[in-house]
């Protein structure tokens, strides 16, 4: 019994010192977080390497427990994997709407607007204004990211051709008005906010009207100093067309936009919404 008791001693011994050996030999190795991201598809690579990472601690840790476990150690609870911080949104570039292209003389033009999300704390202020930068566009009033927070801003612009571009390869580009508001801000009814000015650069009268409306006005009139007026529908297509000008809803946008250009001759006098809809 001596004999068999000795025996089964040293079996414990030697399956002991196995495993403690093979515990030794496991290397936890770092996942391959660069080159998932490299690869594409950043997000889904991001946490796909936190669970590797995860995975390779538990079987790192298993050969351990087994280990103390055959010397008469108590099991050891591993600890939670800490949980990851949400990611903002990735901001590449503003939403951006065309308004209307159209000729005028035989001159091209163009109207839209970038519309820029609103950030939802200042990290991501940070990232927008950014992004902002690379396009050439500098919210008023925003003197540190916290201004930005929770506002949308967007920036009108008109494209013209010059007169001696006969190519069109060298378009003039002028802001024509921006501002910044609540992501929650609204229009509505008959209210109407515009902007005239000329159509070209250079030239005088304040032909052309840029504005906004709620999201329910179906029809906006702009009424020019010679008595003659111009109706400006909503889209209802989504096409882009020659000349063709209509209330349009730009992607983020909270409200609704339009164009009117007054005819050659005269120039801007007023602006209203004539016709609305229930939605």
């Amino acid at each position: 019994m001596s004999a068999d008791r000795e025996n089964h001693d040293m079996t414990r011994h030697d399956i002991a010192l196995l495993l403690a050996d093979a515990a030794d030999e496991v290397e936890i190795g770092i996942a391959p977080t660069q080159a998932l991201i490299r690869g594409g598809r950043r997000r889904k690579a991001r946490r796909w390497a936190v669970a590797a990472a995860a995975a390779l601690v538990v079987v790192g840790s298993t050969g351990a427990l087994a280990v103390t476990g055959l010397s008469g150690d108590e099991d050891r609870t591993l600890p939670a994997a800490p949980p990851t911080a949400p990611e903002l949104p990735d901001t590449f570039g503003p939403e951006d709407g065309t308004l209307v292209l159209g000729t005028d003389n035989g001159r091209g033009w163009k109207v839209s607007v970038n519309v820029w999300r609103a950030p939802r704390d200042t990290a991501d202020a940070r990232t927008v204004l950014d992004a902002m930068a690379g396009y050439g566009e500098y919210p008023a009033d925003v003197r540190t990211p916290a201004d930005l927070v929770g506002k949308i801003a967007y920036f009108v612009h008109r494209t013209t051709q010059d007169p001696e571009d006969t190519d069109g390869d060298n378009p003039q580009f002028t802001l024509i008005s921006q501002n910044l508001v609540p992501a929650g801000d609204t229009l509505s009814g008959t209210d109407v906010e515009a902007t005239a000015g000329p159509l070209f650069p250079g030239d005088s009268a304040e032909r052309l009207v840029v504005g906004h409306v709620a999201k329910t006005a179906r029809q906006v009139t702009c009424t020019w100093k010679d008595g003659t007026t111009t109706t400006i529908e909503r889209d209802e297509f989504g096409d882009i067309n020659q000349n063709e000008m209509l209330i349009r809803d730009p992607k983020g946008s909270p409200y609704s936009w339009f164009v009117c250009l007054a005819p050659r001759g005269t120039a801007y006098q007023s602006v209203e919404v004539t016709g609305q809809t229930s939605r």
